[in-house]
């Protein structure tokens, strides 16, 4: 796979100035991390472009995360100062604690508008890496289809407010990439769980690097979903061969079927059927 991988359409700089100019309108920030790549999927503009604003980290696809991982990630991130929930945005498990959490770190500005009588939605810019689950989790808070979601990155386009009802209002904002990753890896993780188009990669370059990862971290979960067991000393590309053979993705000649074994493997790795997976 080429050392680099880029993606970071027009769209991506214009979407990222329009909310350096929306900041005024809302009290607190939302940044969504993906529980599989809480460290791969943060964006590190963001550290810059919010650093005046409070924030809480909400981990989304906590579902396909490994749990152990998850909450070795969630102590780090909050012994940095950080107030971090996991999420499930299918169960809408911990929903019930992100308004009191919001209310909580904008206590004192809340406190001021109730002393003048003022009862006022707390607005929420609700960022993220493309593909995270920005728009999902708003229509899965707000029991609602206004925000645009598919599970292909690149969905939201421009900045779109949808109230709550309860409360809070959200300023759903388009997933934003940045312009270089400096670590092959960092890139190399966002692409197999499908932040970055497919139709850029080279999928069985990705399919065997995705292999490589779980061989190191996750032998066993190859070995119960691909009746496989990995070799200590063969290579991913061999592991990516065996696997196609098992599967039977052979074509006429008895050429295997390359193409086909990496969308399988690309699709099931994010889909969770391989396992609960932490990348980071």
């Amino acid at each position: 796979m080429d050392d680099k991988i880029v993606w970071y359409p027009g769209h991506m700089a214009k979407a990222k100035r329009k909310i350096k100019e929306s900041l005024f309108l809302v009290d607190i920030i939302f940044e969504l991390l993906d529980a599989r790549l809480p460290l791969s999927s943060k964006n590190p503009d963001f550290s810059n472009i919010f650093s005046h604003k409070p924030t809480i980290t909400l981990m989304t696809k906590s579902d396909l995360a490994d749990k152990n991982a998850t909450q070795q990630w969630i102590k780090k991130l909050s012994g940095e100062g950080k107030t971090v929930i996991e999420i499930d945005c299918k169960t809408r498990r911990n929903f019930n604690k992100i308004l009191p959490a919001a209310r909580e770190i904008l206590r004192d500005k809340i406190q001021k508008y109730e002393n003048k009588g003022i009862n006022k939605s707390i607005k929420v810019m609700v960022v993220g890496i493309t593909n995270v689950g920005k728009s999902t989790f708003i229509n899965s808070f707000t029991v609602t289809k206004k925000a645009k979601a598919e599970d292909r990155p690149g969905v939201t386009r421009s900045n779109q407010w949808i109230s709550s009802g309860k409360g809070i209002d959200f300023l759903d904002t388009p997933g934003v990439l940045w312009h270089k990753f400096e670590d092959r890896q960092t890139g190399i993780k966002l692409a197999c769980t499908g932040a970055i188009k497919d139709e850029i990669l080279d999928t069985i370059s990705l399919a065997i690097e995705l292999l490589r990862l779980l061989r190191i971290k996750y032998p066993d979960l190859i070995t119960e979903r691909y009746k496989i067991a990995p070799v200590h000393d063969e290579s991913a590309y061999d592991l990516f061969q065996r696997i196609a053979k098992k599967r039977g993705f052979i074509r006429s000649g008895g050429v295997i079927d390359e193409e086909r074994c990496a969308a399988v493997l690309l699709d099931e790795f994010r889909a969770g059927k391989i396992g609960r997976v932490t990348l980071d």
